[in-house]
């Protein structure tokens, strides 16, 4: 198979680019510390034929953090050089030596068949986020939201909102109805 090519597994078709990450997920922290990457997530991972590993990172935009596969490297030298050609139509500088090390420079938390993994301290901090994780689906990547963080962004977000607020009433009742037991 060609460099870039993907077959999708059970379809036989081929596409030119890995599966995207599609949805929205919720998880609460748990009594170990641990969060759980939600299944349709873990999906396009294997789907991707890559390795149990989260690449997370702070977003470049906005106050969250974003996640990735390991496959998804495989284009950061490509991606550096359309935006090097970009930027010089447009002549404006490009610092290639910064734009690299914010593309590489995320971590790499593994997580289990069961999608359990452990946000290391200083990605907590920069994503703001204590108990909660909200997950959205955006193609290339996965964003993971402090709840309140979401709650408070402008217009264009309201979907997703919305379906935090669900998603994190739902686990709020299901953690009540534990607690009983």
């Amino acid at each position: 198979m060609c460099p870039g090519v993907f077959a999708k597994p059970g379809t036989g078709f081929v596409a030119d680019r890995p599966s995207g990450y599609r949805g929205q997920g919720f998880s609460l922290r748990g009594e170990k510390g641990r969060y759980v990457l939600p299944p349709s997530f873990r999906k396009v991972f294997a789907d991707n034929n890559d390795e149990r590993v989260l690449c997370l990172a702070k977003h470049e935009k906005y106050p969250c953090l974003t996640a990735f596969g390991l496959s998804r490297t495989d284009g950061f030298e490509d991606q550096l050089d359309k935006e090097e050609e970009s930027a010089i139509r447009r002549g404006v500088d490009f610092d290639r030596d910064l734009r690299s090390m914010q593309l590489w420079g995320f971590t790499e938390v593994p997580f289990d068949s069961s999608g359990r993994f452990i946000l290391p301290d200083h990605l907590s901090d920069l994503g703001g986020l204590a108990d909660a994780i909200y997950f959205q689906g955006g193609g290339q990547f996965i964003t993971l939201w402090d709840p309140r963080r979401l709650q408070a962004m402008g217009a264009g977000f309201e979907n997703a909102q919305a379906a935090c607020r669900t998603m994190a009433a739902d686990a709020d009742a299901k953690g009540a109805r534990g607690k009983r037991k």
